[in-house]
């Protein structure tokens, strides 16, 4: 059974949906999306009676990520895996920071990851699972107007090696960072979308199902794998 973070939409929806077809029961998690979640839920319990459902809940809030690691156990007795997918992602300007961009940049792309697998690894280690986190290409390589997102990617790629010592022999961590995957929904980042794919080595878009199947690997089929981050990204790590 895997917990999956902001899998309503999107990159997430599609992870979702490849570990069910891998057989695997899913918690869609979200925060404000309910009719996407409900949705995904009914299109996977169509396929697979009672292998999918949604829990919400504010990752912002430390008291709530401590129930949705409770309810993610309760759900059906046992948590496999937990792929820390829910992100934020726009621009702060050096000049034009502001403490409530940086409390919900940091808390989302890092403070929360921090916080749910801690609250999940009891249940994680009597399953002797895994934990995928969702990082960025941009933790390796700045992007430039959005230093505290580019930080607070940074810091959970460092993370996802300390956890992997920290939570290992039991349990392993590992993270996927992306690149150029899905054009941002806010128009202000279109163009900063487009410039990334210009600089890929493959001069294209990727996929999430490039993204999901690399998750799969990591959670599925590597088992002497852990404190690794695996660069999904046209080759953009590769070049300047």
């Amino acid at each position: 059974m895997v917990l999956i973070t902001g899998a309503a939409r999107r990159v997430g929806a599609t992870i979702a949906r490849h570990l069910h077809a891998a057989g695997l029961r899913v918690l869609i998690h979200y925060r404000g999306s309910r009719d996407e979640a409900d949705a995904l839920a009914a299109d996977l319990n169509a396929v697979r009676p009672d292998s999918a459902r949604t829990l919400q809940a504010d990752l912002l809030d430390p008291q709530a990520i401590e129930v949705l690691a409770r309810d993610a156990e309760a759900a059906w007795g046992r948590l496999d895996f937990l792929v820390n997918n829910a992100s934020t992602f726009y621009p702060t300007p050096v000049g034009e920071i502001r403490e409530s961009a940086w409390n919900d940049l940091i808390g989302s792309n890092l403070k929360a990851p921090t916080f749910l697998t801690q609250a999940c690894n009891p249940a994680l280690q009597r399953a002797q699972g895994a934990v995928v986190n969702i990082v960025d290409i941009h933790a390796l390589r700045p992007l430039k107007g959005y230093p505290v997102y580019s930080a607070a990617k940074a810091g959970l790629w460092a993370l996802t090696q300390a956890f992997a010592r920290e939570l290992g022999p039991g349990v392993r961590v590992n993270g996927v960072a992306p690149g150029a995957i899905l054009a941002p929904e806010d128009a202000q980042n279109t163009g900063t979308h487009e410039a990334m794919i210009e600089r890929t080595a493959l001069k294209r878009e990727g996929s999430p199902e490039d993204i999901a199947r690399t998750v799969r690997f990591l959670l599925l089929d590597a088992p002497y794998i852990t404190g690794q981050v695996i660069p999904v990204d046209g080759g953009r790590s590769a070049s300047q």
